[in-house]
Parts: structure tokens; sequence; C-alpha cells
């Protein structure tokens, strides 16, 4: 009885952790709803890519429980190669997605405190994963397997990205660059993305996940190249 107590003391804290990490963070599906300030372009925005050759070999938690998205260069390259994206701006989404911890253990006591709650490295929801799975190679693969294969996390979220950027006009108005809008459509959905790309300013929620993109977009390159 009292291991039992122990135990669900134990997710309780858990989960009021990663309530805190999510509170602070933000999470996916923002509106626009305010404009936010404009964005700055620079030689380290995105769409400037570094070359990285596609590599393999499975990715594996490191010994000590520390998640480090640079652990998953090789599927990222691998993975953005099959799906024909830019593997430095997966690479920042999973940095941009790194701000809770991706224990296996944990992301299953966080979903059940908050069912809805993403699930994988890449943070990607049941309803988004089992529509990009559908005539891919991971097509029988299941939503819960996420948190124990970052591998299948990745290779899902660079297929999400492909199918993104398929629904994205060729012409657009002056503003967010390609990568820009795709990462923005990754946090806040496809609908969002396209009206981004007409030129309606992203909310504040958007927003801040653009802003933690440029920021992450440095060590997302050097992580690729390595």
């Amino acid at each position: 009885m009292a291991e039992s107590r122990g135990r669900w003391r134990w997710l309780l804290l858990a989960g009021a952790a990663l309530a805190v990490w999510a509170m602070a963070r933000g999470g996916h599906g923002g509106a626009p709803d305010a404009a936010p300030r404009p964005s700055t372009a620079s030689s380290a925005a995105p769409d400037a890519a570094p070359s990285a050759t596609p590599g393999g070999g499975a990715t594996t938690p490191r010994s000590d429980g520390v998640y480090d998205p640079a652990d998953c260069a090789a599927a990222v390259r691998k993975y953005a190669a099959a799906a024909g994206v830019q593997p430095r701006l997966l690479m920042a989404i999973l940095y941009n997605e790194s701000y809770k911890p991706h224990d296996p253990g944990l992301e299953r006591a966080w979903q059940r405190y908050k069912p809805d709650a993403a699930f994988g490295v890449a943070n990607m929801h049941r309803a988004a994963f089992d529509e990009v799975k559908r005539g891919r190679d991971f097509a029988g693969r299941k939503w819960e397997e996420l948190p124990d294969d970052r591998d299948l996390a990745v290779e899902a979220a660079a297929w999400y990205l492909h199918d993104l950027n398929r629904r994205l006009p060729a012409q657009r108005p002056a503003g967010h660059t390609r990568d820009e809008l795709l990462a923005l459509g990754y946090n806040a959905g496809a609908g969002n993305m396209l009206a981004f790309a007409r030129g309606i300013p992203p909310g504040a929620q958007a927003q801040s996940y653009l802003d933690r993109l440029h920021e992450n977009w440095a060590q997302a390159g050097r992580a690729v190249a390595r």
C-alpha cells in the first residue's frame, strides 16, 4: 500500500511539473489573433540550411536520461531527405519541442493527466499522426509508440512538414519564408499556416514559436552538420 501511494505521488508530481513547463512554453494550435512585432531577416534565418548527407541508425535514449535533440541528427538527416524537407528546419523544430522531458514514463504520466497531450520528441498529437501515416512506410505503427521510438517520431514529423509544404501556394505576399511558414504550420496547423501565408500576422503564441525557431536555428545547423 505504501509503495502504491508513493508511485501515485510520483505521477502527480511529474504531472504538475510538466503542467508548469507546458504553460510556460505554450503548445500547438495557436491562432492568428494579435499582430506581433515584424520578423527580422538575417543570415541565420530559416531557408539557409547547410548541406548534410543522409544517415541512418536507430536513435536511442541516453543512459543518463538526458534528452538532446542533436542525438537525433542521423534520423533527422535520413527522414528529412526522404520527405524532401530541410534537415535544419526539422532539427530546429525538435529543439522547439524539447521544452518538456522526453522520457517515455513521464510522457505517459502526463498523458494520463492530460489525455489530449502530444507524444514523442516531436510532440505530435494522435490525429496528426494518424493522418500523416496514411500510405506511408509506417502506416502500421501506432501513435502510442512515439515515446519509445524516436526515429518514428522524427519520421512522422518529417512527412508532416512535407504535407504542409505541398499545401503552401507558390506565390505569396512578402513576409515569412517558406521554412518559417512550415514551422508555424507545425505549431498552429495547416489552416493557420495558410492564413499567415496570405499575410495575416501570427498571434502571440504562434509568434513565440517562431521566435524560438530563430533562437534555435544556429544550433540546429550545427547539429545536422555533425
